[in-house]
């Protein structure tokens, strides 16, 4: 085996050791069953987290897991999820959250909007049973916390629906339109919520709609994560997983092996950086 060959299979192989299992190009046809202990730290590490957010006093938090490890680049968190507070329906008095959030389907190039519990959120064997938040300035919260808990809208869907872009793309590029990642969807539905130009007509996002979304964030300083991946790593991942591609980024960027993408890390960094947002918290078992 010559040595350039050698050198595509190790770097095919490490890259695919990055994608979660759920997303290296299988079907949902042998889904492998939960085992107890990861449910069980799922659910202990979802209780620490609720515990944490009941004392914050938040309604609306970002929510970051750390489903993989992306090391390598430099990243500690590899998802977000919109975090909010509700009346629990079970307990007069009460409260429950929710986490709104975009997911991948089995490793497909589609996806769709989920709403689920703190539990289920973490119960995807992660990489790490650690989580990290921010707390939203409360002008914030209370401009999010509208389109998070519209469930359902007579005659349209609700906006955090619609701000999402069907075709996924593990490492879309950040100021494309082409396809959206889930980091994506959570920084593009903020600037929906802050900036009314954004939307072209009440509740009604397109294409237009993100491209406007995605100038409000350049102009307010949010920085791109920028993943150096190699053509040959590049090759490896669009041949063997459906929802990694590298079209929709700029030639003179993805010759140069630059690929910058919507990462929870750097979503962190600008929301505490410009002040949207209190500082970053931490819990992990």
């Amino acid at each position: 085996m010559n040595t350039l060959l050698t050198r595509w299979l190790a770097r095919l192989i490490l890259f695919c050791a990055l994608l979660p299992a759920a997303w290296a190009g299988r079907t949902c046809d042998t889904p492998q069953p939960p085992r107890q202990r990861d449910i069980e730290r799922g659910l202990q590490l979802a209780d620490r987290v609720r515990q944490r957010l009941d004392d914050s006093g938040a309604q609306v938090v970002l929510l970051a897991r750390a489903g993989q490890d992306l090391s390598r680049y430099g990243l500690r968190y590899s998802h977000v999820g919109w975090v909010y507070r509700v009346p629990d329906a079970n307990a007069p008095g009460g409260h429950v959250w929710r986490v709104l959030h975009k997911l991948n389907q089995c490793g497909s190039s589609n996806s769709a909007i989920y709403r689920q519990g703190l539990g289920e959120f973490f119960m995807d064997t992660p990489w790490r049973y650690e989580a990290a938040w921010v707390v939203p300035n409360w002008d914030v919260q209370t401009r999010l916390m509208p389109l998070l808990a519209d469930a359902q809208r007579p005659a349209s869907l609700p906006p955090a629906v619609q701000m999402q872009h069907r075709p996924y793309n593990l490492v879309s590029y950040a100021w494309g339109v082409r396809y959206q990642q889930s980091n994506q969807w959570a920084i593009e539905l903020l600037a929906w919520s802050l900036e009314p130009s954004v939307r072209n007509s009440p509740y009604e996002a397109t294409a237009a709609s993100r491209q406007k979304a995605q100038t409000w964030l350049r102009e307010r300083g949010y920085q791109p994560t920028v993943l150096r991946i190699d053509p040959l790593t590049r090759l490896g991942a669009r041949v063997t997983a459906a929802n990694v591609a590298f079209d929709d980024h700029p030639n003179a960027e993805r010759f140069s092996d630059r690929i910058a993408t919507v990462t929870a890390d750097s979503m962190f960094d600008w929301m505490t950086r410009s002040q949207i947002s209190g500082a970053v918290e931490q819990v992990g078992l």
